[in-house]
């Protein structure tokens, strides 16, 4: 009788087992490590909260937790986000390379990947010791692990997405001050409009692959006035912010960053007019600068109105 081959043998002719080297490489891919435009979407918003609700002085513990926790929740969400377009993901052009897509790593290896940053997601805020934050929790993490799915029956999905980009805000403002008060709400709504404008602008890029595929996104929602739809969302989202500021009678910085961001947002207009796919894309990658030059202007308003200027 022949010997049988070990289990951890590799039957001849097939590949070998990843290394551990590659394995962390596909894991990494599957969080966007190699892509942070997503976490930086996600901390703008957080740090617009995190600065008016402590009127320019921040716990910096608070920032610290925060900060981290941005990045592995917006990691896990991007984990989930591949576990529920696997049946997708390969159609698309895009998207077919991604690991789980791919075949490198296994339903199994993704959702444990995303119990794991789910996890430490949740210990991290453990020290603060605030009830507020820890049950706001829960409901960003059903925001996070439900929104790939809404892309099979929202109309715009995008919508969803701004709510879940924007929780830490008020998380941020529970953390800080213990509360959600009407101005945190507000800005999630700006947030909501935000993600509309930039998502809308990836999706332009998607469009042709996503038809065919019947995923529904607001650029195919929006149709011929795709571009219309997205400069209402900013200019939506510049009222919304600009009202908050004003509620806390921010200054003449505060408006000298909306006003470069509104800036932003007409040059994100030459590029999307004609609804190319590259620079489709370069004005959502645009967008980092776009929240950046927003807590900029509040940053530099609260600094400087504490020193009398």
């Amino acid at each position: 009788m022949p010997a049988m081959t070990p289990l951890s043998n590799p039957l001849p002719g097939s590949p070998p087992p990843p290394s551990l080297r590659e394995r962390a490489d596909h894991y990494s891919k599957l969080m966007r490590l190699d892509k942070p435009i997503g976490t930086l979407l996600l901390l703008w918003p957080t740090f617009w909260a995190l600065w008016l609700s402590s009127h320019g002085h921040p716990d910096w513990l608070v920032v610290g937790i925060f900060s981290l926790g941005t990045f592995l929740m917006r990691s896990a969400g991007c984990v989930i986000n591949d576990f529920a377009d696997r049946d997708f993901d390969p159609h698309v052009a895009r998207t077919r390379q991604r690991p789980l897509a791919a075949g490198k790593v296994t339903t199994k290896e993704t959702l444990a990947l995303f119990v794991a940053l789910v996890i430490v997601s949740f210990v991290l805020i453990l020290p603060l010791q605030n009830w507020l934050v820890i049950e706001l929790s829960f409901a960003a993490l059903f925001l996070a692990a439900s929104y790939p799915f809404t892309k099979r029956f929202f109309a715009i999905p995008q919508a969803y997405l701004g709510i879940a980009f924007g929780f830490g805000i008020p998380m941020a403002y529970a953390a800080q001050v213990n509360s959600v008060p009407a101005e945190a709400w507000w800005l999630l709504l700006a947030n909501i409009f935000w993600a509309v404008a930039y998502d809308t602008e990836y999706a332009m890029v998607d469009r042709p692959d996503d038809l065919k595929i019947g995923i529904k996104t607001s650029a195919i929602t929006f149709g011929r006035y795709d571009v219309a739809a997205v400069m209402f969302c900013y200019a939506v989202t510049f009222g919304l912010i600009g009202w908050v500021g004003y509620g806390e009678h921010l200054g003449a910085f505060f408006y000298a960053g909306l006003a470069v961001a509104a800036g932003m947002a007409v040059y994100h207009w030459t590029l999307i007019r004609d609804r190319a796919g590259p620079p489709c894309f370069k004005a959502f990658m645009h967008n980092n600068w776009l929240g950046a030059a927003i807590f900029a202007g509040i940053a530099l308003d609260l600094f400087f109105s504490d020193r009398g200027f």
